[in-house]
């Protein structure tokens, strides 16, 4: 399906009521955060999107591009997943034995999740967080995971967001990105160039980017999935006195990294 077909499914729902889940969510549909460009876009939390079957996105199995990079050994220590829908993503990952926590600000789908690790025994974390805000979970991961939250993000949330995934990011800790590409035919909503993933995640911000390489995003309105980035990012170790006082890493942090180990 196109990308017009994608974002249609997504649009259908502007403006319909939402069920009566509770007199809270009533009252208070984005929870007393502030929503989102998308949520905004649309007129509807994202909760509302659990609410009539599966997400566009929720294709009931975690994401090739993850599978291959848990093969790989790409995740260590305890993981997050920032904005894991139903959690497929991060049950894949816990069941390799490691510490995961998923969050999202869609209680629908944490629910789905947490029922999804009760029925299959995989012990997995899943709790309700703002990803602008995620230092208020008052922890750190060595392994940071997004699937498909970066993009829906717009220009002026982006820096917010990339400051709040440095919060809650080991120095010398990875952050995966797999997101919407704007490289190829029948896109998904919301592409992202790979200039724009590299501009965000800048070294003057706490990061440096390792690799940017060209993936698939599976949804369940592309038959080969979607053109995406999977990106590759370190968490920079901040200088003496943070990155105010210092005009950023030096080219050889840029590149390589080596102040990751000192």
């Amino acid at each position: 399906m196109t990308r017009t077909g994608y974002s249609e499914k997504i649009n259908r729902r502007k403006g319909k009521k939402l069920p009566e889940r509770s007199e809270s969510l009533a009252d208070e549909p984005f929870g007393g955060r502030c929503p989102t460009s998308h949520e905004r876009m649309t007129g509807l939390p994202w909760d509302a999107s659990y609410h009539d079957g599966p997400a566009p996105w929720d294709t009931g199995r975690p994401q090739p591009a993850i599978v291959r990079l848990a093969s790989e050994g790409g995740f260590a220590g305890a993981v997050l997943d920032a904005g894991c829908g139903t959690g497929e993503n991060a049950l894949h990952v816990a069941s390799l034995g490691l510490p995961v926590l998923g969050v999202d600000v869609a209680e629908t789908a944490l629910a789905i999740a947490r029922a999804k690790a009760g029925d299959r025994g995989i012990e997995a974390e899943f709790a309700a967080a703002d990803a602008l805000r995620l230092g208020r979970l008052g922890r750190r991961f060595e392994t940071v995971l997004d699937c498909g939250l970066f993009h829906t993000f717009d220009g002026d949330e982006r820096s917010g967001y990339v400051t709040s995934l440095a919060s809650v990011t080991e120095p010398g800790g990875t952050l995966y990105v797999l997101c919407f590409s704007d490289d190829g035919p029948d896109t998904g909503p919301h592409p992202v160039s790979r200039d724009e993933l590299g501009a965000a995640f800048a070294p003057g911000n706490g990061w440096s980017v390792v690799a940017i390489e060209p993936d698939r995003v599976q949804t369940r309105y592309h038959d080969d999935g979607a053109p995406a980035w999977l990106a590759t990012i370190r968490r920079i170790r901040p200088p003496a006195g943070g990155w105010a006082s210092s005009a950023g890493p030096t080219a050889v942090e840029d590149s390589f990294g080596r102040e990751l180990n000192a």
